[in-house]
């Protein structure tokens, strides 16, 4: 604008770049004037002017609140003369400021227990703008459970009416305060300005709170197995008033019955007697105390606790009975449903038996169902199944229910094994087991009808002696397999009698001869056919019938005539006899060879010597032999044999052992009466093992010139020899 330039006044929120003066003067000679402007030295520039228009232009930001006018020398020049004038520019103000807070942060400590309605803090904001706009005034962001209030004016923080602080609820309180001026215009538009700050209030605790347990509710759990002074559950209780804790006295009001007891500082709950006298499984609710320690107040709290009997896997599962028994009809089908009643075509009654219970004319299909059971509680007391064993495997057991029944597959038949015997193993989850034998009996029916052997239907029968027929049941049991025998037809039917029982066919009484038997006929061989019905007594019955060829014949005197006789209509029996009597014949032959082995092997025993040991020849006694041919008073002629005067010794002292026995000499004629010598002593034949040397002695010339006696002589010498050398031979070696 133009005018004045000392009035000039320019507003701080004015734009940089706006033109907000325009100077004037002239020169009185009329000659052209420049303008210009200047600053003190250090000051910053703020307007800028173009020197002929003389339109000055802002190009510094405004601030009123930090410089309020501006001091500038405003020069005007006609080229020659020159004119500076000193003026001054004010700058007014624009609500450009937002309040602040004085004496940030704000924290605040109020004890709990202050009064509603007081005061417990003044907050303080000033704004640097002028008017309205440095005006400032309080309020609270608004909040739902605020418990302060604040005056709008003078900013002094209060407890709300009806309002109090806990220490125990809320330890701290974050407030926010809200300063807002009068607002003014900026850039031609009408502004409020605020500020927000943050007001910390911190409870502080002061004693009036009772105590407080800790996890609640409380759940102790006593095992099974747990002695008297066991640690079972510790509780804690802590004081309301944290700040300043006091110490806990725990205790039991009611309901432990003396089997429990509290430490009164820890809290640590023991047992005081065994569990197996507790009176329930979930023992009763009984309630703990605490009490602050050293206040006057005596606050205090108190909680309940429950106490479990915790079960152990301390056993084994238990079947009812060690053993079980049970009988299953034959030929029941495979695979039958586990089902405790049913409707089947074929259903079966079982009888299961034992020392502890009966249970009988249970009606299902093929099955036996076996109980077992734990007495420890939850899983360890579960019980799963299992059969094992060389007779289960026509058989199956249920793990959870224990009945057992059959294979699919299997088909039992009494015939081809009627016993099954095998194990039930029942065990729990930790693998704890009990085991129990069960024997299955496979009951016979009445399935197979008798049989003849066709073999030994053609009978002789000697008169006055029965014949014998027989039939045989394949069933297992009786009275399936017992047999009645009867005659459904004979020509004359008045001839033969049989005994029902052992098929024993026999003639009437009063047929006692051939001749009778021939009158009957009328033929001289009597040869008869008869009917004969097997039948068995099972329920129903099964018969058989066959045709029997009876040939009737004299009673032979011969006993080994009439045995061929009887065995002529069964082969087997004589084939029978026939291996016995071998039999006997060969086990006889066999010890009488065994013994007289042993008795050989012992007389033949040749003891072996270490070394061969060799004896000097000593002088031999002599021999005189006496001829047994009449000459009884001529000496003949004598021969000695060399010995050793000492005995026989073995020299090995490592296997000393006894005298082997002499070998036999043939026998000689008794010798004649020799005088000796004194210093000579007869010898007898040498016994010993040693080298025996024949001396040659003088022999006495036979007086008659006899050559009998020297020819005995001679070979009774050289037998004698032969037996001393082998003799030798076994001994040395």
């Amino acid at each position: 604008s133009n005018g004045n330039l000392a009035l000039f006044s320019i507003s701080e929120d004015t734009s940089v770049g706006t033109h907000v003066y325009t100077l004037n003067g002239s020169d009185p000679e009329g000659e052209p004037v420049t303008f210009g402007m200047t600053f003190d030295k250090g000051s910053r520039d703020y307007f800028s002017v173009e020197p002929k228009s003389g339109n000055m232009t802002l190009i510094q930001t405004l601030d009123r609140e930090v410089q309020d006018e501006i001091v500038a020398f405003v020069t005007i020049t006609d080229g020659r003369n020159k004119v500076v004038e000193n003026v001054r520019v004010f700058i007014t103000d624009a609500n450009d400021e937002k309040p602040e807070f004085l004496n940030l942060p704000f924290v605040v400590d109020v004890p709990e227990d202050a009064a509603s309605g007081s005061s417990i803090y003044r907050v303080q904001a000033i704004d640097r703008d002028l008017g309205s706009g440095g005006s400032v005034t309080y309020y609270l962001q608004s909040t739902p459970s605020t418990k302060f209030t604040i005056d709008g004016h003078s900013g002094v923080l209060r407890i709300r009416a009806g309002e109090s602080l806990d220490y125990e609820l809320s330890r701290t309180h974050f407030v926010t305060v809200v300063a807002k001026d009068g607002g003014g215009k900026y850039h031609e538009k009408y502004q409020v300005m605020t500020s927000t700050a943050i007001i910390t209030i911190n409870v502080l605790d002061t004693q009036d709170s009772p105590p407080l347990f800790v996890g609640t509710p409380y759940f102790g759990y006593v095992y099974e197995v747990s002695v008297p002074g066991s640690e079972i559950f510790t509780v804690f209780a802590k004081d309301g008033d944290q700040n300043n804790p006091n110490a806990m006295h725990y205790s039991i009001l009611s309901g432990s019955d003396g089997f429990f007891i509290i430490n009164s500082s820890s809290g640590c709950i023991s047992l005081t007697s065994f569990p197996v006298q507790l009176k329930n499984d979930v023992y009763a609710v009984f309630q703990l105390l605490a009490v602050e320690i050293d206040t006057p107040e005596r606050f205090s709290a108190t909680a309940d606790i429950v106490i479990d009997l915790l079960d152990t896997n301390d056993n084994v599962p238990k079947f009812s009975s060690e053993f079980y028994i049970a009988r299953i009809p034959e030929n029941s089908p495979g695979g039958s449903n586990v089902v405790s009643v049913t409707v089947s075509t074929l259903t079966l009654c079982l009888t299961v038996k034992n020392e502890f219970f009966e249970t009988s004319n249970l009606t299902a299909q093929e099955y036996l169902q076996l109980w077992a059971t734990d007495p420890d509680s939850g899983l360890w007391g579960e019980v799963k199944y299992s059969i094992y064993g060389s007779g289960a495997d026509l058989f199956l057991i249920h793990p959870t229910s224990g009945i057992i029944y059959t294979q699919p597959w299997a088909s039992l038949d009494a015939e081809v094994k009627s016993k099954y015997n095998f194990y039930v193993k029942a065990e729990d989850t930790e693998g704890k087991y009990n085991l129990a034998e069960v024997f299955v009996t496979v009951l016979d029916q009445n399935d197979h009808p008798p049989e003849f052997n066709q073999n030994f239907l053609e009978k002789t029968m000697i008169i006055g002696a029965p014949v014998k027929i027989e039939a045989v049941d394949e069933d297992a049991e009786e009275p399936n397999n017992l047999i009645e025998y009867s005659i459904m037809k004979a020509d004359p039917d008045n001839i033969f009698d049989i005994n029902t029982s052992t098929g024993e066919i026999k003639l009437k009484p009063y047929i006692r001869s051939m001749e009778i038997v021939q009158n009957i006929t009328k033929q001289k061989d009597c040869r008869w056919s008869v009917v004969v019905q097997a039948r068995d007594r099972g329920s129903p019955s099964f018969s058989t019938t066959a045709v029997v060829k009876i040939h009737i014949t004299e009673a032979v005197s011969r006993p080994m005539a009439a045995f061929l006789m009887q065995s002529r209509d069964n082969p087997m029996k004589a084939l029978g006899l026939t291996v016995s009597i071998i039999t006997v014949i060969v086990l006889v032959t066999v010890m009488i060879s065994t013994i007289m082995y042993f008795r050989n092997t012992k007389s033949n025993r040749i003891t072996p010597a270490r070394r061969i040991i060799r004896r000097r020849p000593k002088e031999q006694r002599s021999w005189t032999f006496r001829p047994r041919f009449g000459q009884s008073d001529q000496s003949f002629g004598k021969f000695f044999i060399d010995d050793d005067s000492s005995d026989n010794h073995n020299t090995n002292n490592s296997s000393p052992r006894a005298k082997p026995p002499a070998p036999s000499a043939p026998v000689l004629p008794p010798p004649p009466p020799v005088h000796s010598r004194p210093s000579e002593r007869l010898r007898s034949v040498p016994t010993v093992s040693g080298s025996l040397a024949s001396r040659n002695t003088s022999r006495s010339s036979n007086k008659d010139g006899s050559g009998i006696s020297s020819a005995l002589v001679s070979e009774l010498k050289m037998r004698i020899e032969q037996k001393i050398n082998e003799a030798n031979q076994g001994y040395y070696y």
